[in-house]
């Protein structure tokens, strides 16, 4: 039966790592939803790293913003990487409506996919609150995304320090 996987954790704490070796336990096609967009020379250098460790195991898509689409194919296994890079995405280049409206056609076709699924995001509330409203709003936002996600997930793991820890 295909199930539905959430890897959260803090930053660097090991979740790509972590869910790649998840995917690579089931045979045939692998596919990558990369929603990372290289606006810099730093975030090219992750996206080389971060294709460098999938190797040739997987078929990489590239969305930064309409993920919900891409779950209208049911790919056999299909690891999104990562919603909190997809929601910071969404939230410098769409207005307040499109943003309600890309994240209720994830949470809705997240609900309906059949093939193996895992979705990376963050673990942002655990840090200092930032001073400005958006970064507040955004890490509200993010949090209660992840709590949608992981009430539609059948298993949660949480990462801390390289090491998985199975939370439901």
């Amino acid at each position: 039966m295909a199930k539905k996987i959430l890897v959260t954790g803090g930053i660097k704490s090991g979740k790509s790592s972590f869910a790649l070796e998840l995917a690579r336990k089931h045979e045939g096609q692998k596919t990558f939803l990369a929603t990372a967009k290289a606006f810099d020379k730093e975030m090219e250098e992750k996206i080389k790293r971060h294709r460098a460790e999938r190797g040739n195991d997987f078929v990489t898509l590239e969305e930064h913003l309409r993920i919900g689409k891409v779950l209208e194919n049911n790919y056999p296994v299909l690891l999104i990487d990562c919603i909190t890079i997809w929601l910071s995405n969404l939230y410098f280049e769409s207005n307040e409506e499109e943003i309600e409206n890309y994240k209720t056609k994830f949470l809705e076709n997240l609900s309906k996919y059949n093939g193996e699924l895992i979705v990376v995001t963050n673990e942002v509330g655990g840090g200092i609150i930032p001073e400005n409203s958006l970064s507040r709003k955004y890490q509200s936002e993010l949090g209660k995304l992840n709590q949608k996600i992981a009430a539609i997930c059948d298993e949660v793991y949480l990462l801390v320090s390289g090491i998985p820890m199975k939370i439901k």
